[in-house]
């Protein structure tokens, strides 16, 4: 139904979308906690991880820093299909490792277990950060927070924009072959073989594509100079704190394991 002339929707309706007689426009759904949080708070998290777990074998310290992050996924706002498939090879990662501490390691199972911990609570700030983060958010945190360089913040912005694209070219290259008969069934030899097609034709797909896109924005000027930036990377005091939580999280972990006597330096 269109408006009669000289009538306006209110001010802060969307356009398409009409406000109740009576009331005011529904309001936008409120974001999670981890997505409101500053993109740059959350890269500087993942980095403290890393740097704190990284020299250490340590399975109380890691469990400890890894149950941290499982009980961030509510307040990610991402659905939980949508983490296990992204987390999946994380997962398949981290057993695999410690499937191999233990058949070939002179650790034990309990070292073998602390490899494959602290790699899954090394993954999984960075995978929240990926997925909690608008693109363009985090290279204008990356940039105006952090200081890094307009080139590598750009390639950064390039390349969570083409992570879609990649998506959706795998799907196409899965009904392609299948419309060409090319199944497995239950063949696990020829699922390998097709899944390795696969992935050999994303990977050229991605590198055309990869050089075009550098092509069109070295050509637009992309990371040449000094850029304005339209929205400005805001940092508030939950930032902050989400940071201190961070140091105060490693620092309770690395003391449980020293206390518990499995806290050991990784070249010791």
């Amino acid at each position: 139904m269109s408006a009669s002339p000289g009538t306006r929707p209110a001010h802060g309706t969307p356009h398409g979308a009409e406000a109740r007689p009576g009331g005011p426009a529904a309001a936008p759904p409120a974001r999670a906690f981890l997505a409101r949080t500053n993109p740059a708070a959350k890269v500087l998290a993942a980095v403290i991880t890393t740097i704190a777990l990284l020299p250490v074998l340590d399975p109380v310290g890691s469990a400890v820093v890894l149950a941290a992050g499982l009980a961030l996924l509510p307040f990610s706002g991402v659905r939980a299909r949508v983490l296990l498939l992204v987390g999946g090879p994380f997962l398949l990662m981290g057993a695999s490792i410690g499937v191999v501490n233990w058949l070939f390691g002179d650790g034990g199972p309990l070292l073998a277990v602390g490899a494959a911990v602290r790699l899954m609570a090394i993954a999984l700030p960075g995978v929240l950060v990926a997925m909690t983060s608008d693109p363009t958010d985090l290279a204008d945190a990356l940039v105006q927070r952090l200081r890094l360089p307009e080139r590598p913040a750009m390639g950064v912005l390039a390349a969570l924009r083409l992570i879609p694209l990649l998506a959706a070219q795998w799907r196409m290259l899965t009904l392609a072959r299948r419309a060409r008969g090319m199944e497995a069934g239950r063949n696990p030899a020829a699922a390998v073989a097709i899944f390795a097609g696969k992935a050999f034709a994303l990977l050229v797909r991605s590198i055309r594509t990869g050089t075009m896109l550098a092509m069109a924005m070295d050509a637009r000027g992309f990371g040449t100079g000094e850029r304005s930036h339209a929205r400005v990377s805001a940092w508030r005091a939950a930032d902050t704190w989400f940071l201190v939580g961070t140091a105060v999280l490693l620092c309770a972990a690395h003391a449980l394991g020293i206390a518990a006597g499995t806290w050991q330096m990784l070249f010791s």
